[in-house]
């Protein structure tokens, strides 16, 4: 039948709310250690949701890595790149561009603690902030190099 125990605790890397301990599996059980995980203002607060949340949240924080990674890019390569694009504009799109990859990091790893504070603590998700800031700025960009490509 197994150990009796087992069926008691939570799964791995799960904290137990009755304890605040969390499995081990090198330790075959419960561990009291404290809970140094960063950032502290986000697991200070609430109990552990389900991992596959936390992990889908961690997910969408890469993702909003990558596009910024990609805007960095497309800014260097639309200044790097000689381009049928009035100087000015294309310098000001570019300008842009490497801004907005700069900044979503930062943004990205807000609306990440934002969303596991919000499943920690049983609220509602909050909705996207960056969205608005990542779609005007592209957008804003894309016009810059429109109006470059006809007025050159």
């Amino acid at each position: 039948m197994g150990n009796p125990d087992a069926r008691r605790r939570p799964p791995l890397g799960v904290c137990d709310p009755r304890t605040s301990a969390v499995p081990s599996a090198t330790m075959g059980g419960m561990t009291d250690a404290p809970d140094r995980r960063f950032p502290a203002h986000v697991y200070a607060t609430g109990e552990d949701p389900d991992p596959r949340f936390s992990l889908a949240n961690e997910r969408t924080f890469l993702a909003w890595v990558r596009t910024a990674l990609a805007l960095l890019a497309a800014g260097v390569a639309l200044e790097a790149l000689d381009l049928p694009v009035r100087g000015d504009l294309r310098l000001a799109a570019a300008t842009l561009l490497v801004a907005l990859g700069t900044a979503l990091p930062v943004l990205a790893w807000w609306e990440w603690g934002r969303t596991e504070k919000a499943m920690r603590e049983h609220r509602r998700l909050p909705g996207p902030r960056g969205f608005a800031v990542l779609v005007v700025g592209v957008a804003v960009a894309g016009l810059l190099v429109l109006v470059g490509l006809v007025v050159a």
